[in-house]
């Protein structure tokens, strides 16, 4: 089978490229075909002209359909597996897959298909204003990007593509990433039938050592709504714990960083899993709702637990109650985001025992192997019925 993956890179390199490039070698490792529909958003922001032409394109991008229809002509794939559109190929390149007759399967990565931006977020909180509206003017009400002109363009894209039924009329299948995600498409009125769940996967290792750490871990993009901040003040108020941030920083801050905070950079490979192995486990203090973050199942590699918000995905990956392979917190809530970094800290012998149920629920439900049966079926049906 031949699988035309589509997706317009981001200004950095993003936990979304990273999934569409495993996805790529998943399904070439299993003998199928893949072939590519990429563009790139890199250096974008660096000119008015440039972003002038985001905002254009992201509506309707004549170049990004011309393109899809000769990709479509070129390499004859089975089926189609977009990922991102946004802003140089559009969803209006949608409607050459249906005019070629070749089945669509979308990743749903995030909430942009019901909201502007992406992530539900308003000043910090979740906001889902947009959903329950029916429409997405609220995102230029409220200035959700903290800019006009961005706010703008990303309402308007997404008002073309409800108006147009770009989505609606040309996907032929949904794969969110979490049951979450899934209830949200349905409240907004996306055909249930065509929803289903497919989480994200890792090359899951056959065993691990296990290691106490010295540090808490932080994976991430070092933004506002990462809530990485949070933790900062959890570690000002604990100079006894050490705490490593890995990501990268995200503007500038002019916060007064503590002496136990330590900030790594950006790391990959061999660096990543040697700072994870180090660790005692990962925290994510996310303010939104996130996708599916990836440093989960990372961490789980190696036996580490993670703590999370008690909101979006987290509460499916983390799990609640007997099932967790961490610890919840209240999202926003600083002092509980403290206590459980503190007790857990405290309980190594809590840490390991979540540590191995975490590994466990790795091969279980994120494997790649796994998960390429999920795919590899769905892709069957859509072909069939086809």
């Amino acid at each position: 089978m031949k699988i035309l993956l589509v997706h317009n890179n981001y200004g950095k390199y993003s936990g979304e490229e990273a999934v569409v490039d495993k996805m790529a070698s998943m399904l070439t490792e299993h003998g199928h075909e893949v072939a590519f529909y990429r563009r790139t958003t890199e250096g974008l922001r660096d000119s008015a002209v440039g972003k002038i032409e985001g905002f254009l394109l992201g509506i309707y991008s004549p170049s990004g359909v011309r393109g899809m229809r000769e990709a479509l002509h070129r390499e004859r794939p089975d089926v189609v597996n977009v990922h991102n559109l946004y802003p140089f190929i559009s969803p209006a390149a949608l409607f050459e897959c249906k005019k070629a007759g070749v089945p669509v399967v979308m990743t749903v990565h995030n909430f942009r298909l019901i909201c502007p931006t992406g992530l539900f977020m308003r000043n910090g909180m979740p906001c889902e204003t947009c959903l329950e509206r029916g429409n997405e003017w609220s995102c230029v009400r409220y200035n959700c990007e903290h800019s006009r002109l961005k706010s703008l363009g990303y309402t308007l894209r997404n008002v073309y593509a409800r108006w147009t039924g770009a989505y609606r009329k040309n996907v032929d299948a949904y794969a969110c990433i979490t049951e979450f995600q899934r209830q949200k498409l349905i409240a907004a009125g996306y055909d249930e039938k065509k929803i289903l769940v497919i989480p994200n996967s890792i090359d899951a290792p056959e065993s691990y050592m296990p290691i106490t750490g010295d540090y808490v871990a932080y994976i991430g993009r070092l933004s506002y709504e990462k809530g990485y901040d949070l933790l900062v003040e959890v570690a000002r108020r604990n100079p006894a714990i050490q705490f490593r941030f890995a990501g990268a920083m995200r503007g500038q801050s002019n916060k007064e960083i503590p002496e136990n905070v330590q900030f790594v950079g950006y790391l990959q490979k061999e660096a990543l899993t040697d700072f994870i192995c180090q660790s005692r486990f990962v925290v994510m203090p996310s303010r939104c709702y996130e996708g599916f973050p990836m440093a989960i199942l990372e961490a789980a590699c190696y036996g580490k637990p993670t703590i999370g918000p008690a909101h979006g995905g987290f509460t499916e990956i983390i799990g609640e109650g007997e099932s967790s392979v961490g610890r919840l917190f209240i999202p926003n809530s600083l002092e509980d985001l403290e206590r459980q970094i503190v007790s857990l800290w405290q309980d190594p012998e809590e840490i390991a025992r979540l540590g191995q149920l975490a590994f466990d629920k790795l091969h279980r439900e994120y494997s790649s192997e796994v998960i390429y049966k999920k795919w590899n079926r769905l892709f069957q049906e859509l072909v069939c019925q086809k």
